[in-house]
């Protein structure tokens, strides 16, 4: 019996999710994405189309709930704040309040376009609708998805690393500087006071070794941020194929959604701090020299 290339269309519900025309059970997800179609000789895939639709859905409800603020709050205006305002409190003391302006806006913005399309790979649909074949025994494998979440694919987590490095570059050289940043790399942190000349000196030697491996750590960076993120999420998709979608699975990759999403939002924030956080906590208690009036 020829193969013959066939569209499936299956619906499933965010309960019992039922999928009437997709993969059998237990079969993976495709490792990368599919192309669709080429703008100027460039392959657009399921992976980046998805994420352009997320995208501009997200920016629409987001300027829809806070068009016109207001004193006293909307709802949706209510939300949008808390949700600020929780992030804010709890990064400004990892951040800093010096570089905290700076790097908060694109902070939120990691956390809101990582949570949004990680639950994007939930709603019915997505991985179950495009094009397939049937094999001999007329069981059908789909061959190339419509839609596949972004964060599915290796390449659109990359660039969110990357769009984190390179933020995280930027902010250290505006708020710590060059000096700061060599001294925090490659330094003595020790007390000249409280120790000999020679062990001083000689751990001069050793910081110096140890700046060299915080090199490495920093050059891994992107490459440790965007694997974690999509390791997780096509696993969570593979999970979700191989038990044909069912309830409790549907709750753990939203809450695995959620978690990779603060990890990712975390650990940038974490790194900014790391630098431009260092002497902020001994200003604040460092004894005040104010005489009383």
């Amino acid at each position: 019996m020829p193969r013959s290339k066939t569209l499936a269309l299956s619906f499933s519900s965010l309960a019992f999710a039922s999928v009437l025309a997709a993969a059998p059970e237990g079969e993976a997800v495709a490792a990368r994405a599919m192309p669709l179609f080429k703008i100027g000789g460039l392959p657009m895939t399921n992976s980046m189309v998805t994420s352009w639709v997320v995208s501009i859905m997200l920016l629409i409800v987001v300027r829809w709930a806070t068009k016109r603020p207001q004193l006293v709050p909307s709802r949706g205006q209510a939300v949008v704040e808390s949700m600020v305002e929780g992030l804010r409190e709890l990064l400004e003391p990892i951040i800093g309040r010096k570089a905290m302006p700076m790097a908060f806006p694109l902070l939120i913005c990691f956390f809101l376009f990582i949570l949004i399309h990680n639950w994007s790979g939930l709603i019915p649909g997505v991985g179950t609708v495009g094009w397939g074949i049937r094999d001999a025994e007329g069981h059908f494998h789909m061959t190339a998805p419509w839609v596949r979440p972004a964060n599915a694919d290796f390449n659109g987590t990359i660039a969110l690393a990357l769009v984190s490095f390179g933020g995280w570059l930027i902010i250290i050289l505006k708020y710590a500087g060059p000096k700061m940043i060599l001294h925090d790399i490659f330094g003595n942190k020790a007390d000249k006071k409280e120790l000999p000349t020679v062990i001083y000196y000689g751990l001069s030697v050793i910081f110096v070794f140890v700046g060299f491996i915080e090199i490495m750590s920093i050059c891994i960076r992107p490459l440790t941020l965007s694997a974690r993120l999509f390791g997780n999420v096509f696993g969570g998709e593979n999970l979700l194929h191989a038990t044909s979608f069912s309830f409790p699975f549907y709750f753990i990759e939203a809450l695995v959604g959620l978690v990779q999403a603060f990890v990712f939002t975390l650990l940038s924030s974490v790194y900014i701090g790391l630098i431009c956080n260092h002497d902020e906590h001994d200003h604040e208690d460092a004894p005040t020299t104010e005489s009383p009036h």
